[in-house]
């Protein structure tokens, strides 16, 4: 927890109310979202008892196991669960615009919108991906055939549970998580994890939250009192009042999905959400070309090579995360500055046409000065940048600490054209404020990985394993992403 969250907090617990932790919303919403609500049976792993889903708040369906541990009954909620989800997944897989890669000497396409699936808290992320592994391997033919969307639902569902784990992603969105993003409230993160007291905490106040406690959960774990009382007699007798019983226990989340939803539809979006959004739009075209040239599932597990890239594309797309959340929101970047990684300055001195010509060719170098009454903890020789002006780079030159604060000199590269005169606007002038940090949002390459046949054979590598196989058939995306983060493509991994 930071320090400003923890503060947060604190003004919280004492105002009784949950306090903004941001100025922007960080994450796409969608105009037309699908709310799926999961409910399992307790004591019985990844056993569904029932789920509310739909696109519209009028329009909830549910869908109910009478005898969760009847295999039939099992894999016909299955099939009506892959009704009501499949054909919203597949109904964005239409128009297709084409965006420039290779410095506009190609393009490549992808589709204009994708689908947004909201669950009400990580445990329903984690339901999802069991229930993807335990459906996407089903045979529709020979013993025990299952309908053909059954695993394709599986497939569906283990490509969103996969970008559920990429900071940023906004493919599948957990509510807790994406209320908890934006709000500090003055209980603790456990108690933040029960969508009922947090949404509360945050549109009534403290005393409402104490109520929603009480109140009915948002699975997929159920209440054990209820499973004692109320849902085991039912599911014993065959009682054909669980139905009416279930929706009466989901309607309440179901309800506070959709308002948690225009709660953080009606905050403005940051800058670098929509991109974002355009990798995960990336990632769902890949993988809908997949489904169509391919289809076959995920594998079981990634070999070793496979999972140390994967591992290395969500370190990497955790920090750009961070970097974009505090570019777009001075109240995130403001953690930044009290820990020196930023500081706020203003322009003192300024030489737009300095030129370099110390090496074999002249190139521009402007230089500038800043003054700051913060705290500087840069040495020179390092890179700073500002939000402002993303794509350019300020080497500091020196740090001169006075009585009123420090004189920083900069050394400025990139984001001014290929000139040695620079555009209009590039150069920071006299009394411009700016804000400089250490936070870099430059491309940062991966690791060559060695091919898996040249790894030991603990590793997947000769004289042949499963593990080989499984990476070899994981690897069957490979589309070019341009400026994008190319890994989206591959997120549907399992």
């Amino acid at each position: 927890m930071s320090t400003l969250v923890a503060l947060a907090r604190a003004q919280a617990l004492a105002a009784g109310r949950a306090q903004p932790i941001t100025t922007v919303r960080h994450l796409h919403v969608h105009d037309r979202p699908l709310v799926l609500i999961p409910l399992a049976m307790a004591g019985e792993a990844n056993a569904p008892l029932a789920a509310m889903a739909g696109s519209a708040p009028d329009q909830p369906r549910l869908l109910v196991v009478s005898q969760p541990r009847n295999r039939d009954e099992r894999f016909a909620f299955f099939a009506a669960l892959a009704e009501a989800v499949v054909p919203y997944l597949d109904s964005f897989a239409g128009v297709t615009e084409a965006v420039p890669v290779d410095r506009g000497r190609d393009v490549r396409h992808r589709f204009v919108d994708a689908p947004q699936v909201w669950v009400p808290n990580p445990g329903g992320v984690d339901f999802l991906r069991l229930l993807g592994r335990s459906t996407r391997f089903r045979r529709t033919d020979g013993d025990f055939p299952v309908p053909a969307s059954v695993p394709r639902l599986g497939q569906w569902l283990t490509f969103l549970a996969s970008t559920a784990e990429v900071p940023g992603s906004s493919l599948l969105v957990n509510a807790v998580q994406a209320l908890g993003g934006h709000w500090a409230t003055g209980q603790s993160a456990a108690e933040d994890a029960h969508l009922g007291s947090l949404f509360a905490w945050i549109t009534e106040g403290a005393a409402a939250a104490r109520e929603a406690e009480n109140g009915p959960v948002a699975g997929p774990a159920t209440d054990p009192s209820f499973d004692n009382e109320v849902l085991a007699p039912l599911i014993t007798a065959a009682d054909p009042a669980l139905t009416g019983v279930l929706s009466d226990l989901l309607t309440p989340t179901w309800e506070r999905m959709w308002k948690s939803i225009e709660l953080l539809r009606g905050r403005p979006a940051g800058a670098r959400v929509g991109a974002r959004w355009d990798s995960d739009r990336d990632a769902y075209s890949a993988y809908v070309e997949h489904l169509i040239e391919d289809g076959s599932p995920q594998p079981r597990r990634d070999g070793a090579v496979a999972a140390a890239a994967r591992l290395q594309r969500l370190e990497n797309a955790a920090a750009r995360y961070a970097v974009q959340r505090a570019f777009d929101d001075p109240l995130v970047m403001a953690e930044h500055r009290l820990t020196g990684a930023a500081f706020g300055a203003v322009v003192t001195l300024a030489k737009a046409d300095r030129i370099d010509d110390s090496g074999k060719r002249p190139v521009l170098r402007p230089r500038i000065m800043v003054a700051t009454t913060e705290t500087v903890r840069v040495e020179p020789g390092a890179n700073l940048t500002s939000p402002a002006r993303p794509s350019q780079k300020a080497k500091v030159i020196s740090v001169t600490p006075g009585p009123a604060g420090t004189d920083v000199v900069l050394e400025l590269s990139g984001g001014m054209g290929r000139k040695l005169v620079a555009e209009p606007g590039s150069v920071p002038e006299v009394g411009e404020q700016l804000l400089l940090t250490t936070l870099s949002e430059a491309y940062r390459p991966g690791a060559a990985f060695p091919d898996p046949a040249d790894t030991p054979w603990t590793h997947g590598g000769p004289p042949g394993s499963s593990a080989e196989a499984d990476e070899q058939e994981g690897d069957v995306v490979g589309a070019a992403r341009g400026g994008v983060d190319q890994a989206a493509a591959q997120l549907f991994r399992g």
